[in-house]
């Protein structure tokens, strides 16, 4: 892609975290932005420390919506005419036992991060094989590549999202169309706090691995520099994205280092 200068990018879960950090970053580089989230009322925020200028629009998206999202696509394009970028960012985390969990919280974290991103990415696919350009960037985690316990169905369908989108690299690149998969490890957000329990109440308490991650500013910072250089895939984070290598050539090692670490 090159730079994404004055490129038009819409960004879901944009009104606190990584998606935040983005549009921030990316507004101070003459982007027309799309912001999206369930919090209206943060969006609003978020664009107002952006500039609050006319190359800004708001769009509430909740992914549970999987009926609304061709309608939500074809709004988002009227805004500036296309969308040159889809930043698939938002998503719900989890924290509790397999045994312990309610089959509606798995459905749930299977709607909200898979599904709802899923029937986003393909309601604005017909747009970017019309215009035979676009680039779907899809922030999984480092739970799509290895998986942790009190984390199952998010490290389920964050598993899903990579088979999903790796085959739309492969049908859709002759389109013209890039994909990019992005694995954040822990980064300071309200992840942890928002994490659905065993009941799917949310955890509303922060865990100590997320304390210490990196700045949600870095994150986008590597994030961009990747989809300029059109990646494949990224990982973002500290020393646990050596969890990576480790899975891939001694996973036996890692599932104990994991089961000793007792992350929450």
């Amino acid at each position: 892609m090159g730079s994404i200068h004055g490129k038009t990018i819409w960004i879901t879960g944009a009104s606190s975290g990584i998606g935040k950090s983005l549009a921030l970053e990316l507004g101070s580089r003459s982007c027309n932005l799309i912001l999206s989230s369930r919090k209206k009322g943060e969006l609003e925020k978020v664009k107002e420390l952006c500039g609050g200028t006319d190359n800004i629009a708001v769009l509430p998206l909740d992914l549970q919506d999987l009926d609304k999202m061709e309608h939500l696509a074809q709004m988002a394009i009227s805004f500036f005419g296309k969308v040159d970028i889809l930043i698939n960012n938002a998503g719900i985390s989890q924290r509790s036992l397999i045994m312990d969990t309610k089959l509606d919280v798995y459905e749930q974290l299977i709607t909200i991060n898979y599904l709802g991103t899923v029937a986003l990415s393909k309601a604005i696919l017909p747009h970017f094989i019309r215009n035979r350009s676009g680039h779907f960037v899809t922030v999984t985690s480092l739970m799509g590549k290895f998986g942790s316990p009190y984390r199952s169905g998010y490290c389920g369908a964050k598993h899903a999202l990579h088979g999903f989108f790796d085959v739309m690299r492969m049908e859709h690149e002759k389109d013209g169309i890039n994909v990019t998969l992005v694995c954040p490890g822990f980064v300071r957000t309200n992840v942890a706090k928002n994490a659905l329990t065993a009941d799917g109440s949310p955890q509303q308490e922060d865990d100590v691995a997320t304390q210490n991650g990196i700045d949600p500013e870095t994150a986008a910072k590597k994030m961009i520099k990747a989809i300029e250089k059109d990646k494949f895939e990224v990982y973002v984070g500290g020393k646990e994205v050596k969890g990576i290598y480790l899975k891939r050539f001694f996973p036996k090692l890692l599932h104990k280092m994991v089961l000793k670490s007792r992350v929450r």
